[in-house]
């Protein structure tokens, strides 16, 4: 936020605009920030109404099965003989397009979110397969479990059986950068600079169960990025962003006419915050009525 000046030549702090109250608001409900550093006590915050802008962007029902079927041909091509796409890391990437379509998980709910203490990523201990469900941390700051359709499931048990976490404490996305691997080793292991200098650093971490970073926000965008300009995916000069999933999830089952399914899989508090996240559907639908009418 830019500073002003006074008459008097003294910096003092702006007052909020009414687009900046409605600019961070969004931010809160899309689970960016956690309140709203605009907002005071005798105010009220507005919804924005540029909600067709890039950053509301939502997944397609063809693009995310493209993308489906392209994460799963990938996992079929690491058992090649010359493949050189390792087999947890095309599992690893399978299990996350596929909870990221699927369940209506938030992104920050599952990676590394370096802003917040709390969200350090997504830990085996946190799923439980059996029941098909998540616990994460919701965007209120309390703990929800996330239902999971069978495919999701699926995708995360092979995922699981490849990579077999020595530890539930283990974080079931992560990262593939090597300064944290290396880092994760030094940190994790006595006399770690000369096991390195003898043994590939992946292979300690396999034999020793040290626990790696789980992959931030940011290397999940950039990996949805890589995925979808392998799989040849375009969208407007972009690429499928997590968040993305979440709103395709929600928009097709609102716009089949499942809207309690949605609030459901959403986590909406109520159904009235999934109607005001779909009013585009239910203005489409209402102009398609008022047709019907005037046309019979």
């Amino acid at each position: 936020m830019y500073e002003v000046k006074s008459k008097s030549s003294q910096l003092v702090a702006p007052t909020p605009t009414t687009h900046t109250f409605a600019r961070l608001g969004w931010c809160v409900r899309d689970g960016r920030i956690n309140t709203n550093p605009a907002t005071q006590n005798q105010a009220t915050e507005e919804l924005p109404e540029d909600s067709d802008r890039p950053d509301r962007q939502f997944w397609k029902e063809r693009d995310r099965k493209a993308l489906l079927s392209f994460v799963d041909k990938r996992v079929d091509e690491s058992f090649e003989e010359h493949s050189s796409l390792p087999q947890h890391r095309a599992y690893r990437d399978r299990a996350l397009v596929y909870l990221l379509a699927l369940s209506g998980v938030r992104g920050a709910e599952i990676f590394n979110a370096s802003e917040d203490e709390r969200r350090n990523g997504l830990q085996w201990s946190d799923v439980d397969l059996e029941n098909g469900t998540l616990e994460v941390l919701e965007k209120s700051r309390a703990y929800q479990h996330v239902p999971l359709p069978e495919r999701v499931c699926t995708a995360l048990e092979r995922y699981r059986r490849i990579v077999e976490p020595p530890t539930a404490e283990m974080f079931v996305f992560p990262t593939e950068h090597a300064p944290s691997k290396y880092a994760a080793v030094r940190d994790q292991l006595e006399n770690a600079d000369e096991q390195l200098a003898a043994n590939d650093v992946n292979k300690l971490i396999r034999d020793h169960g040290v626990v790696v970073p789980s992959i931030s926000t940011a290397g999940a965008r950039n990996l949805m990025q890589r995925l979808c300009e392998d799989a040849g995916l375009e969208i407007n000069g972009e690429y499928l962003k997590p968040h993305g999933g979440r709103r395709g999830l929600g928009h097709e089952l609102y716009s089949k006419g499942h809207a309690e399914l949605a609030q459901t899989a959403l986590r909406h508090s109520s159904i009235e915050t999934t109607h005001q996240a779909y009013s585009d559907i239910q203005a489409k639908e209402t102009a398609k009525r008022v047709d019907d009418v005037l046309d019979s």
